[in-house]
């Protein structure tokens, strides 16, 4: 009788355990034909955004589809606006192969940043080009005052940026989660926010689809989908506005936790600040430095004016800032350097350049001093300024064009 148990395979070449594409799969749903020609089609029009300019042989070669599959799609893409052709490559013999081109205005993502020291708009291209940004420095803006915002900056925004209206896939709304969580000189009034529903507020100014995230996880995307020559897939981003957010990013995929909460470092215990119940984040965020400054005499109105002049207190108070943040932000990147092991620890926010590069090469001289098992590079993120709102306009993106495990994913659905 034959033995119905399986054969055993063949020895070969030990299978490296981290190896990407041997990875588990995070759940147990197939697919079918429509979710995988989606995912097929967003794959396409991401090689082409991130080689601008290339030929159906080239992108038949890098994905692994078949030329039939690949004139199909680009076929559909260019229906759809958001490629065209652009003349013949001529290179040694037989037909010249047809260039193929992103269309940057065939489509664009709106991104807006509430925060609690400061409110700004971008908008982004196809490219991932940034066409129109705006900001307005307002503490603790109420609703009121970010409908007042939108309606200052969105159309001139709209123009500057030559935004065709019809265009737009959708904005990103990045805010910073508990945005009632009590800091620093924090206004009376901020407590409004509490059970506001933000799309239904934005949507009479805002007529498109909404996505909403936390500003730190939509800086960290934004990061991850910006560059293609971006050699860091794992990171963990700091991003440091009137408080401290993070994000934790693993092979492009962001990771949320549980409960959504993942990221957090602002709250961790800081036994550096010598009293009790102190967290990363009272000293570690701009509404730290300001009450340093607020004690010394000064008064931060923006952090673009850090640094004016040469005030030698000033600047004392700005470097005992540095030491103290190196000193409570250590622990914290040691314990997310030995657990997730990134590839770098990226910082962004609303620091001048010149002290976040303080920052970035002071912590990377303290991590230095520790013996570890393996040690992420510290750097400044590429797009450290208005990285929420940034992030926040590739939202609409990443739901509607760019390729993501999910798309072949049915659960729930």
């Amino acid at each position: 009788m034959r033995s119905t148990q399986p054969m055993p395979p063949e020895r070969g070449p030990a299978i490296e355990a981290h190896s990407r594409d041997s990875r588990l799969s995070r759940g147990l749903s197939g697919t079918n034909l429509e979710r995988a020609g989606d995912y097929n089609l967003r794959t396409v029009l991401q090689v082409i955004r991130l080689h601008r300019e290339t030929t159906r042989i080239a992108i038949a070669n890098q994905t692994g589809l078949t030329p039939p599959t690949i004139a199909n799609i680009t076929g559909r893409l260019i229906e759809m606006g958001l490629i065209r052709t652009a003349g013949r490559l001529h290179r040694g013999r037989g037909q010249p192969a047809l260039k193929i081109e992103l269309c940057p205005d065939g489509a664009f993502g709106i991104g807006l940043t509430i925060d609690r020291d400061h409110l700004a708009i971008a908008i982004l291209d196809l490219s991932g080009t940034v066409r129109a940004r705006a900001t307005r420095e307002i503490a603790f803006a109420t609703p009121d005052d970010v409908l007042a915002f939108i309606g200052d900056t969105l159309e001139p925004a709209l123009a500057e940026g030559q935004v065709d209206r019809s265009r737009v896939l959708g904005v990103g709304v990045a805010m910073p989660d508990g945005v009632d969580r009590s800091l620093p000189n924090q206004t009376r009034g901020y407590d409004a926010w509490n059970g506001v529903d933000t799309a239904a507020l934005l949507a009479p100014l805002l007529p498109w689809p909404m996505y909403r995230d936390n500003d730190a996880a939509a800086a960290a995307l934004g990061e991850a989908q910006h560059d293609h020559d971006f050699a860091c897939p794992s990171f963990f981003y700091l991003l440091i506005t009137a408080g401290l957010g993070g994000g934790l990013v693993i092979d492009r995929t962001y990771h949320r936790g549980a409960h959504r909460r993942s990221g957090e470092i602002g709250l961790i215990p800081d036994p550096t600040a010598g009293r009790p119940g102190a967290i990363v984040q009272d000293t570690v965020s701009l509404a730290g430095l300001e009450v340093r400054l607020k004690a010394a005499g000064y008064r931060l109105d923006s952090p673009e004016t850090l640094g004016d002049g040469d005030d030698p207190m000033l600047c004392a108070v700005i470097d005992q800032w540095i030491e103290d943040s190196i000193a409570a932000l250590l622990q914290p990147i040691v314990a997310v350097t030995t657990l997730f092991d990134p590839h770098a620890i990226l910082i962004g926010g609303r620091l001048p350049d010149w002290l976040l590069q303080r920052l970035t090469q002071g912590l990377s001289e303290a991590l230095a001093g520790i013996e570890l098992p393996a040690r992420p590079a510290i750097r400044p993120a590429r797009r450290a300024q208005d990285a929420p709102a940034v992030g926040a306009a590739m939202l609409p993106f990443m739901d509607r064009l760019l390729p993501s495990d999910s798309i072949l994913i049915q659960a729930g659905r």
